[in-house]
């Protein structure tokens, strides 16, 4: 399948007091049409500064970004973007919040009710059209952002943590339902992640990036057939590839600690 998305010597230097601090080492990935790609990684290697990269809201060092062979510049209504916090519109309801990015784009009122209301059927929130942000559960704030996400038919989805506040039960029905979606939908997603077994099931490849400074240390396809159900996390070939990753994680975040210690033992 061609490529879309082309991250080439993609660095990121942050400006400090004494001089400046290199979070992203150079960085190249290509992410084919329809990849489902979970980022491993400790804390603070770089992850989520490459997910704003590619989403235009961050600006890189060095290096490019190209989608479909264009450079990237800034936030576009190509990529649809789900943080951790659910950043929804509290004034607004779940309907209007599906249909802010619509209204924006000048799409007719009554053909933007008609895809919200598609997609919130699709997350499961049919019914709850008129409600507001406040009188929903955290699960259903974060089925509320993907729908708004969706809804703009972006090319590639980014995610970042977009499970990490929720509890142990309502991640798992979230990847199902994200999962589910993308295999429907066929969308490419970018998808930053600390859960190792969240990376595997939900990933058609998995990488796993290396302690501060940030580089990709590994680059895996995950062997499982889609639909996926639940029951493929008891299957030796999840086993073996989540005990591989599991390893390769570690060690990074022993890097990280080590490499802390020893700034705090020069401090």
């Amino acid at each position: 399948m061609p490529g879309i998305l082309s991250i080439r010597g993609v660095e990121r230097r942050f400006a400090s007091a004494t001089g400046s601090t290199l979070a992203l080492q150079a960085t190249d990935l290509d992410v084919a049409e329809n990849d489902f790609i979970t980022i491993l990684g400790p804390s603070g290697c770089g992850k989520s500064t490459l997910l704003r990269i590619v989403a235009g809201l961050d600006t890189q060092t060095a290096g490019e970004v190209l989608l479909d062979g264009r450079r990237i510049t800034a936030p576009g209504a190509d990529r649809g973007m789900v943080f951790q916090s659910y950043t929804l519109f509290p004034w607004l309801s779940v309907l209007d919040n599906v249909c802010f990015g619509l209204a924006e784009r000048g799409l007719p009122r009554e053909h933007q009710l008609a895809i919200a209301r598609g997609f919130l059927a699709k997350v499961g929130l049919k019914g709850f059209e008129h409600h507001y942000p406040r009188q929903l559960s955290g699960g259903m704030q974060q089925r509320t952002a993907i729908a708004r996400a969706l809804a703009n038919d972006p090319r590639m989805l980014l995610m970042d943590e977009p499970f990490g506040a929720l509890d142990h039960q309502t991640r798992e029905l979230m990847q199902e339902l994200l999962l589910g979606i993308w295999e429907e939908q066929k969308k490419t997603v970018l998808f930053v992640t600390h859960d190792i077994d969240e990376a595997v099931f939900m990933g058609s490849r998995v990488v796993v990036m290396s302690a501060r400074p940030g580089r990709i240390k590994l680059d895996r396809v995950v062997p499982l057939a889609h639909p996926r159900h639940y029951s493929v996390k008891t299957s030796r070939e999840f086993t073996e590839l989540k005990a591989e990753l599991t390893e390769q994680v570690r060690v990074e975040v022993r890097a990280a600690q080590e490499a802390q210690q020893a700034g705090v033992a020069a401090g």
